[in-house]
């Protein structure tokens, strides 16, 4: 299973510990699905903690290494316009250029579509149950 986390799924991953951002990143990290990641959504995921959570540099650095080690990071070219929030165009690219089967977000115009060219775009509250589905079976 091909997965992309939307920025903010990275964010709280990060910035909360114990969230459930965090306990899907480490089923991730476990090689429970394929993580993939674009240039675009670590940039805007090292922008945000820079900004908002005033990260320094080097840890902004030795955190998106880590991200890279365990996931796939796609080059992408910016070219959807299919929603108002160009960052949100930018998930979409990755998922289809991954041949993504997910897309996992909190943000409802995302979350409105429900689907795009075939990736099912779910809550992370929905991905951990899909997860642990899969944990259940032999």
């Amino acid at each position: 299973m091909r997965v992309v986390f939307d920025t903010n799924i990275f964010i709280s991953a990060f910035v909360i510990p114990g969230s459930k951002a965090e306990e899907a990143y480490l089923y991730g990290l476990r090689g429970e699905f394929i993580l993939c990641s674009s240039v675009a959504i670590l940039t805007e995921t090292a922008k945000k903690l820079r900004e908002k959570f005033g990260w320094e540099q080097n840890n902004i650095t030795r955190l998106l290494k880590a991200v890279t080690r365990v996931s796939s990071v796609i080059k992408t070219h910016p070219h959807l316009h299919v929603l108002v929030d160009e960052p949100d165009n930018r998930i979409l690219e990755c998922g289809v250029a991954a041949e993504a089967d997910i897309i996992v977000t909190g943000d409802k115009h995302l979350l409105s579509l429900k689907n795009y060219q075939n990736i099912s775009i779910i809550t992370l509250s929905r991905f951990l149950e899909l997860l642990k589905k899969n944990e259940e079976r032999p």
